[in-house]
């Protein structure tokens, strides 16, 4: 529900930019309305960053009631901003939030999740992304000929009444910063609790400094062992997340360029969106057999052919259909990379892992919608806008091509869960 809410406060932007750029006291044109699309996900990548240097420190509990609250609060503001000034401030301001919950939620969903359904777990909880991005479509389709654009962002501050005191009162604190912090009682109670395999989650072989401390996890991300993977996921990341966030924040506009009406347009994100809740789910399925980073390497090929022929002249029943493969292949294959760097590493690095790759991948994001803005400024025709799109999609399947193979403490999902059911079958055999 966390990131349906993500999902909601990011793409009710994109919602809502023809709305913006015909209000006339601000009198936005393109160039700007791509710049302040940009503020929430520059907000972003300094929360992402923040989380990926404070989460052993704090605990991911912590960090995710922190996010929730600080994002809510922020989109309640933002519907009061006077001027394109504080709002665009305010997005900023919301983005923060927004940046420490994407990586929390990945990092505790792999944790709690069986072994051989990470990648499922992942992409079913991931897709609360596009369930968002499908409830701000609607709600804008429904409401923006009859109301003024604020109240979909008040929408957006709905979290900080419903889902946060749920969340104080049932959300879990994660087993390995439990058993890191020292709180090994409460780690094993909470592993006992919630079905897990405590040994599967704390290890003992971790890294130590020159002083025998544990070496933190920047530091062995950066290690020689894991450098390159640390890399190229955040250049993953940067090829996913400019395609979620130009698509999401441009497509609405580029379709009205192409002579569609607002409600059609808008219906082309709801599709976007649509189709990405059902390919996740269904690639990251087949990801849990066969290997997650074979489904991505396809995932973002897929993209790079139905984005370069949604710029075709085709029926609009056949662009509808392929802005649903669209989807998947951009938003969907964002989800499995997500779900591809939590399953590479050790449990221990995999929050940091995660908020530093998509921290960096942030700046992807950023580049999406301004992108977006200076093609429609300089009157390319909306053509070029899916013809970058499509280049950035072969460049993350090049990228998801040169991510080592996991050895060791990362091995696949495939390769442990044999190891791990013997484990348990031994402890019973012990019990009995």
């Amino acid at each position: 529900m966390t990131i349906v809410f993500d999902g909601y406060d990011l793409v009710v932007y994109g919602s809502t930019v023809p709305t913006l750029m015909a209000y006339e006291p601000w009198g936005l044109d393109s160039a700007e309305a791509g710049f302040i699309g940009s503020f929430a996900l520059v907000g972003m990548l300094i929360g992402s960053m923040t989380v990926g240097l404070i989460t052993d420190r704090f605990g991911r509990r912590r960090i995710m009631l922190w996010s929730i609250a600080w994002f809510s609060t922020c989109m309640l503001l933002t519907t009061l901003a006077p001027n394109e000034y504080v709002f665009g401030a305010l997005r900023f301001l919301t983005g923060i939030g927004l940046g420490g919950v994407v990586p929390t939620c990945v990092a505790l969903t792999i944790e709690f999740a069986p072994k051989s359904r990470r990648n499922l777990a992942n992409a079913v909880m991931f897709s609360g992304y596009s369930v968002g991005g499908v409830g701000a479509a609607v709600s804008a389709m429904a409401l923006l000929p009859e109301v003024d654009f604020r109240v979909l962002y008040a929408v957006g501050a709905l979290p900080l009444i419903t889902l946060l005191p749920i969340a104080y009162r049932y959300l879990p604190e994660s087993v390995s910063y439990l058993a890191r912090t020292g709180q090994e009682d409460l780690a094993a109670d909470t592993a006992r609790r919630y079905g897990l395999v405590y040994s599967d989650i704390v290890t003992t072989d971790q890294p130590a400094d020159a002083a025998g401390q544990p070496q933190s996890s920047i530091r062995q991300l950066l290690s020689p062992r894991w450098r390159r993977s640390t890399v190229l996921f955040a250049a993953a990341n940067f090829c996913g997340l400019l395609l979620v966030y130009g698509l999401n924040t441009w497509l609405p506009q580029i379709m009205r360029t192409a002579g569609f009406a607002l409600g059609s347009s808008l219906a082309f994100l709801l599709v976007l969106n649509l189709g990405a809740i059902v390919g996740a789910i269904s690639a990251s399925h087949i990801a849990d057999r066969v290997g997650v980073q074979k489904v991505v390497i396809a995932s973002f090929s897929i993209a790079f052919v139905a984005i370069f022929l949604i710029s075709l002249n085709l029926p609009a029943g056949v662009l509808f259909l392929l802005v649903a493969v669209a989807g998947f292949g951009s938003v969907g294959t964002q989800i499995l990379v997500g779900g591809f760097c939590a399953t590479h590493y050790p449990q221990h690095l995999t929050a940091t892992a995660l908020a530093s790759s998509l921290g960096v991948g942030r700046i992807g994001a950023i580049c999406g919608p301004i992108l977006g803005g200076m093609i429609a400024s300089w009157m390319l025709g909306y053509q070029v806008n899916f013809y970058v799109f499509a280049t950035v999609a072969v460049l993350g399947a090049l990228v998801a091509a040169s991510v080592p193979r996991q050895t060791g403490a990362a091995a696949s999902t495939s390769d442990i869960v044999k190891p791990a059911v013997r484990v348990d079958a031994e402890l019973v055999r012990d019990e009995q």
